[in-house]
């Protein structure tokens, strides 16, 4: 993991399209802004997470779970 330190307004780069500033610090929460081409998604973890488990269980479905 690369750690990195950053003050309010500076950002970093992923690759050459995707750009992640620090907008705010306050307390313990920081917000970030994401600039990515539109083709690229962006989720927060959680999300990320849900959609896969989403996405395992439609692999799973049986021919006989499908009405009709």
């Amino acid at each position: 993991m690369l750690v990195l330190t950053r003050k309010v307004h500076q950002s970093i780069y992923i690759g050459d399209q995707i750009e992640v500033v620090v907008l705010e610090v306050r307390g313990e929460q920081v917000r970030i802004g994401i600039r990515a081409p539109k083709n690229v998604t962006v989720h927060r973890k959680e999300i990320y997470e849900q959609i896969q488990e989403e996405n395992q269980g439609a692999t799973q479905v049986r021919p006989e779970d499908i009405p009709g």
